[in-house]
């Protein structure tokens, strides 16, 4: 394929108006041949990578089913997010288990449809499945968010390798609290392994200092489940300011952050170092109503989802939804943003070298925005995305 007349994003700070091409599903340095594509001046970035939402179109990826996957990751795919992690919530190991090995089932099933899609009439591909999140069960009592406090528990390397082995290796991401007995061990331990985040957590600065200093690297949902940066206590926020290595996530769906503390954490933290996610639920695609989230009851207005006591359960709002709130509402650039949804995710959770960028080589996934920053069009390892009515894919309760 042929994209033409498209505004292409490069890591150099620039929109670089040219032609794109692909062969097979990669991006190619030329194409003679192909189908061609006028991007009518379109901005084309990469495919946005969420590396924690939890659901959407009445779908929870902890329902742990074949439908709840194709489900989600059609929604996905069909808003411009080509790779997802999605997150796994506080809940009994036994069912971690289930999910993890219900999920390690669909990523080889989308593995097998990319190898050779003509294999499978109904290919269930969607977004790739490139890893999960695991948002839990190791969090703290006081800060536990929409997290089932019936299911904290202590960090535990045991299980740890009982529900990466269920999933196949499929866990990127493990976020804790650091204040915990045996956290500092756990980070330690598993530090080269995968990606370990300071999350719904009690820690002050010193704590928080330390973990980064023994492995950890990420930060959970920045100022969310977590203290208070001021002035004399600047905890979390202010240890992962001051680790040079320390990526922290940002929810811009206009509810969990004022506009304002957005600006002021790209001005502190630099483009390099923050990650636009989602935290999606499964209300995310649908109308106000009744949800539930981990297995709590969960009421959604507009952008707002809260369990009954008012604690904010997720968003509403899928990332590429956040990427336009950022740009559009809170003044970030939109190449800063496009930056911290499809490079920095990408390099976080080590899917860098096919994943997150327009380099010639690696997955043809590519979205195109108009000046209004709506999607056009969509292409999938080179395959433009059909936008048809998702409604279908609704859960029906």
């Amino acid at each position: 394929m042929i994209l033409k007349n498209v505004r292409i994003f490069r890591e150099n700070g620039i929109f670089e108006p040219g032609e794109l091409y692909t062969v097979g599903m990669w991006i190619a340095n030329t194409s003679r041949d192909g189908q061609v594509l006028d991007g009518q001046g379109a901005y084309a970035i990469p495919g946005l990578t969420d590396l924690h939402f939890h659901g959407c179109m009445g779908y929870d990826f902890c329902d742990g089913t074949p439908e709840a996957f194709a489900a989600i990751a059609t929604y996905e795919l069909q808003n411009g997010i080509t790779q997802i992690c999605p997150a796994t919530m506080t809940l009994p190991e036994e069912t971690l288990v289930s999910i993890g090995r219900a999920a390690r089932s669909f990523a080889a099933e989308q593995k097998a449809a990319l190898a050779n899609p003509q294999s499978i009439p109904v290919s269930p591909v969607g977004a790739r499945l490139v890893g999960i999140h695991m948002e839990g069960p190791f969090l703290s009592m006081e800060k536990k968010g929409a997290q089932n406090p019936l299911y904290l528990r202590e960090p535990d390397l045991a299980m740890f390798y009982r529900l990466q082995e269920a999933a196949g290796g499929l866990y990127r991401l493990v976020s804790l609290a650091p204040e915990l007995p045996g956290a500092m061990e756990f980070i330690h331990t598993l530090k080269d392994q995968v990606v370990l985040s300071l999350a719904h957590t009690m820690a002050d600065y010193k704590t928080a200092s330390a973990a980064l200093a023994v492995g950890a690297s990420h930060a959970t949902h920045l100022f969310n489940a977590m203290m208070p940066f001021s002035h004399r206590a600047p905890g979390v926020v202010g240890a992962a300011f001051d680790a040079p290595d320390c990526q922290v996530e940002l929810i811009c769906d206009g509810v969990h952050i004022a506009p304002a503390m957005v600006r002021a954490t790209f001005q502190m933290f630099g483009d390099d170092k923050v990650i636009l996610i989602s935290d999606s639920m499964m209300a995310t695609g649908l109308t106000d109503g009744d949800y539930t989230l981990g297995g709590q009851d969960v009421r959604v207005t507009g952008s707002l989802a809260t369990l009954a006591d008012g604690t904010i359960a997720g968003s509403a709002t899928n990332l590429m939804d956040c990427l336009r709130h950022a740009v559009k509402d809170m003044g970030i650039p939109l190449w800063t943003a496009v930056k911290c949804a499809t490079v920095n995710p990408a390099k976080s959770i080590g899917i860098y070298g096919q994943y997150g960028s327009l380099d010639v080589g690696k997955a043809a996934n590519i979205v195109l925005l108009n000046e209004h920053l709506e999607i056009t069009a969509v292409l999938f390892q080179g395959n433009p995305v059909k936008r048809q009515e998702i409604m279908k894919y609704r859960k029906h309760t």
